[in-house]
């Protein structure tokens, strides 16, 4: 698997923002941008730092056409149980992974155990355009996610540094 091939497909049972359980899958996401993010297990140390951190920047991303999805090798009950602890509703589903296949297709299962910190970018033809995975000690940048987001999507060179808004260096 790397960039510009198609993303593995994936299915699963995710818990929905009303907090039910839905059966999703990649192609539900066809014509839309995708960022599906893995994480290790849903009560620990940082894993719930990032899911937090999607949640409050979930409307900057749904402005610019994506969507996210939250995966991890944890059952939907394990999913739901996390968010109402949290006493905060998400804005987007947490797809349970228990099988370990997605975790496996997309190459960040560690150990047959548990999901590294992978972030993937899918654009709206099913198409990979960024993978980064982090080590499961290292949170990830929602920042950096969304600015390769939008450099991804304006289809042009963006220089070191590029940020939404300034010039790109054109077509490549």
């Amino acid at each position: 698997m790397q960039i510009t091939d198609k993303a593995p497909y994936f299915k699963g049972v995710a818990v929905m923002p009303n907090k039910e359980f839905k059966e999703i899958q990649l192609s539900d996401y066809r014509g839309k941008w995708l960022v599906l993010f893995f994480y290790p297990l849903d009560f620990t140390f940082v894993c719930p730092t990032e899911i937090k951190g999607f949640a409050a920047n979930y409307k900057k991303f749904t402005e610019v056409g994506a969507e996210v999805i939250g995966c991890s090798v944890d059952s939907q009950f394990s999913h739901l149980a996390w968010i109402e602890h949290d006493l905060k509703p998400l804005p987007f589903p947490l797809m349970s992974d228990i099988s370990k296949n997605i975790s496996r297709a997309y190459n960040v299962l560690v150990n047959e155990s548990i999901a590294l910190r992978g972030t993937f970018i899918i654009d709206p033809e099913g198409v990979l355009k960024s993978i980064v995975v982090n080590d499961t000690a290292i949170g990830r940048s929602i920042d950096e996610t969304l600015r390769t987001l939008k450099a991804l999507q304006t289809g042009e060179l963006t220089g070191c540094g590029w940020q939404p808004g300034e010039t790109t260096l054109g077509k490549g």
